[in-house]
């Protein structure tokens, strides 16, 4: 089994962090990959069939998907009129090798007038995937929790550096007499969070949760932007 994405905490995993697009050629045929996310076999079918209403005409749109992770993955594929095993198994291969959960990719063709042949469409429908899955942004699922602080405008630099230093998000900012934050953060960096925030500002901020998720969307390595300072 793949490592989990570089920056993604114990107990999560990769996924897609939005839908993407490629296309390549070979021989004469034209080879169209579409990918996303799908966290559940219906939302991976929703996506199968919008694929194949936005490409009726084509020759083939071969599925695959990955819903879960690990030993609790679903895995479904389809040679979709292809000769058995030349379309559908090599991209449920390719997704397999990627490390990613909750995944699925529809290959398109548009039949050029050469046949490739049995090992030529494995080669094809391979690279396809594999061309659209390394075009791919990422993300992780994980356990998170939402909570909410209020702090001096003197503590407000240093509060979103903490943010960031323990890779959460900042969801709202209220500018008041004092600034209120709102933030995400994986379940695992929580606990350093609010220990370093405690000592920050010498135990005078209160941290309140306000919920728990155990499957939220992250993108990895990706740090909030930030607002201009108050004015």
């Amino acid at each position: 089994m793949s490592e989990p994405a570089h920056g993604a905490e114990a107990g999560s995993y990769p996924v897609p962090a939005g839908e993407v697009r490629c296309e390549m050629r070979v021989v004469n045929s034209r080879f169209i990959a579409t990918a996303g996310p799908a966290a559940s076999v219906e939302e991976a079918r929703a996506f199968i069939g919008r694929v194949r209403d936005e490409f009726g005409d084509a020759t083939h749109n071969v599925p695959a998907y990955l819903v879960g992770y690990g030993a609790s993955v679903i895995a479904h594929c389809s040679d979709d009129g292809e000769p058995s095993g030349t379309a559908g198994r090599p991209v449920l291969a390719v997704l397999r090798g990627s490390g990613l959960g909750d995944v699925v990719i529809v290959v398109t063709r548009y039949f050029g007038g050469t046949k490739l042949g049995t090992g030529g469409l494995v080669r094809a429908y391979g690279d396809a995937a594999r061309a659209v899955l390394d075009a791919m942004p990422r993300a992780v699922r994980v356990p998170t929790h939402v909570a909410t602080m209020t702090v001096p405008y003197a503590l407000y630099e240093r509060t979103r550096q903490l943010v960031e230093e323990h890779r959460g998000e900042v969801l709202d900012e209220l500018f008041a007499a004092e600034v209120t934050f709102t933030a995400r953060f994986a379940v695992a960096q929580f606990e350093g969070f609010q220990g370093a925030m405690q000592e920050l500002s010498r135990g005078t901020v209160e941290i309140a949760l306000v919920e728990t998720d155990q499957m939220t969307t992250m993108p990895v390595n990706a740090s909030p932007a930030r607002p201009p300072n108050p004015g």
